[in-house]
């Protein structure tokens, strides 16, 4: 009977024992589980505040000139039998200046776009290459002027010529009449530059000084419409959409479209600047121009409904154009697209405020 009893006490304790040691069990993979769970947590709300640092970042990085790919700097026809064009409102700058007969044509910069659709693509005018040279871009254009083709050669500018090309990188559209319905994209392009060995990359600073915090010109003067006459041909007209905080542009009395959209070109930024263009003496008496673009010469910059006057600067043909206000300062220019304006000095430029008319 004793025997018994101790046997019995003797299993009662294995019980617990085992019972014990399963508990420890559950107990320690419960606060495993646990630990893997929250580890989990952790890691997801980790990622998660990675991700809006990584976005706050990114916010806050300029849009409009970011990544390392090179520009390409288009001629685009700006003669009111191209319009409407095509590509004008995917380009971070667009360069306006006098050509021959009072026309002006139109230089578009793109960096790391893609856009299905430019043109009319036009020749090249030799004072443009200053503006592509600045930019570090591949220079675009079908055809070219006598003096445009000496300085392509004497700069070593890497450029795209429609004419020269094998008629795969540029194509003709049926719905605008030659020499007005010349056309490229981006992907064209990049694979000519690629076959040309041409850089296709650059780590060259933006010519302007984009900011992220918006620049509102609080000491500006009211600017809710710019009216800029290049020549007795042609007058640009800039009207301020406060709601968007953009400009619409209007050329010749009449608004400028997308060719692909319809929808109406905007600009975020207008600088203006004051220079010269004079009539070329060569043997094809086409009346072609130059530019006396070299010097300091008086200008403005508009963004935001407010103007300010400042100097732009350029010391060679080669070199950034700087823009500064009139104490000195490099300006600040908003995260979006620019429209240069490049018109005589006698031009009238008037600027609109909502109650007051200032001419230059």
């Amino acid at each position: 009977m004793k025997e018994n009893e101790g046997g019995t006490m003797k299993e009662g304790k294995t019980k617990v024992l085992i019972a014990i040691l399963v508990l420890v069990i559950l107990v320690a993979g419960g606060v495993l589980a646990y630990k893997i769970i929250k580890n989990k947590e952790n890691a997801e709300t980790g990622t998660e505040e990675n991700n809006i640092m990584i976005a706050e970042i990114e916010e806050k990085q300029v849009q409009i000139w970011k990544g390392n790919d090179r520009p390409f700097a288009i001629m685009i026809d700006n003669h009111s039998d191209a319009w409407p064009q095509a590509g004008l409102q995917d380009a971070y700058m667009v360069y306006e200046i006098v050509v021959e007969g009072g026309e002006t044509r139109l230089m578009a910069l793109f960096k790391g776009a893609k856009v299905e659709k430019i043109g009319p693509v036009r020749s090249a005018r030799h004072y443009f290459i200053d503006y592509a040279m600045e930019n570090d871009a591949i220079y675009v254009h079908f055809g070219q002027s006598p003096q445009a083709e000496s300085d392509i050669k004497k700069y070593t500018i890497q450029d795209i010529n429609g004419i020269a090309e094998d008629g795969t990188t540029f194509w003709r559209v049926k719905d605008k009449a030659a020499p007005h319905n010349a056309v490229t994209n981006t992907e064209k392009l990049l694979k000519s530059a690629q076959n040309k060995k041409y850089k296709t990359t650059s780590a060259e600073k933006s010519v302007l000084n984009y900011v992220t915090d918006e620049v509102n010109l609080e000491n500006g003067q009211g600017a809710i419409s710019v009216t800029i006459p290049h020549s007795n041909l042609q007058t640009v007209k800039y009207v301020y959409n406060e709601e968007e905080k953009v400009y619409e542009r209007i050329a010749r009395k009449k608004e400028q479209t997308d060719w692909t959209t319809g929808k109406t070109i905007t600009t975020k930024n207008i600088i203006i600047t004051f220079c010269d263009n004079y009539t070329l003496s060569d043997n094809e008496n086409k009346g072609r121009q130059g530019l006396k673009n070299i010097g300091t010469f008086d200008g403005y910059y508009i963004t935001n409904g407010k103007a300010i006057k400042i100097k732009c600067i350029k010391n060679a043909r080669d070199e950034k154009t700087v823009y500064q206000d009139l104490e000195g300062n490099k300006i600040e220019v908003n995260d979006g697209n620019t429209f240069v304006q490049i018109c005589p000095t006698d031009a009238k430029v008037v600027i609109e405020e909502p109650e007051v008319t200032i001419q230059n």
